[in-house]
């Protein structure tokens, strides 16, 4: 699988299920939601660049930020461009001196920089087809079986979802302890800091 075609989309949210954790990309003006399956560390890497929280040391994420930044790059968009034996492929398109370049990228990776660049997001519409979910499947259903029993969604959603997953069940405890970790960033409360961000590591 493979796309010549994108569409611009958004980084909707990050969600828990049964088998860990999935970033939600929405392709713009779209009724249907992308799950991508990710690490715990790029979890949390991904909710701090969307909170804006500033850490007292960088992350490997802010770290390549800066670099593109001190090699006077711009990070200009986020490509996810294939998908292949369950296994999302990605590119970073970075606007350098000499013209664009385009890096192969884990799409956790791409997307942890793209929302601390605020760069465009873009996925391949075969992607979107194949692999795409109902938005209201996610917001009305708390689990994709009961989804498909209320609501008529046909098998091969689950099948697309290694059903079952609870896609509409968000962290709250990951939120609650990511507002607590900015305000204690905020108040220059380093050490209460790291032991917030030694929680959100540990959560699963």
């Amino acid at each position: 699988m493979g796309s010549n075609t994108f569409v611009r989309a958004d980084v909707w949210t990050v969600a828990q299920t049964d088998q860990g954790n999935v970033v939600l990309i929405r392709p713009k003006e779209s009724d249907l939601v992308v799950p991508i399956f990710i690490g715990q560390l790029e979890t949390q890497s991904i909710l701090i660049g969307l909170g804006r929280v500033d850490m007292p040391r960088p992350l490997t994420h802010d770290l390549l930020m800066s670099v593109i930044h001190a090699l006077e790059a711009d990070l200009v968009r986020v490509e996810i461009r294939d998908l292949r034996d369950r296994t999302f492929y990605a590119n970073v398109v970075i606007k350098a001196v000499e013209g664009e370049i385009t890096i192969d990228a884990r799409p956790s990776d791409a997307i942890a920089l793209a929302v601390r660049c605020r760069a465009e997001v873009y996925i391949a519409e075969d992607i979107v087809e194949s692999a795409g979910v109902p938005v209201d499947m996610i917001r009305e259903a708390p689990s994709v079986e009961e989804a498909i029993a209320e609501d008529g969604f046909t098998s091969t959603l689950a099948e697309k979802l290694q059903a079952p997953h609870d896609l509409g069940t968000v962290d709250v405890e990951r939120e609650r302890l990511l507002s607590d970790l900015e305000a204690a960033v905020a108040a220059e409360d380093y050490e209460k800091a790291a032991a917030l961000r030694d929680k959100l590591r540990d959560l699963s």
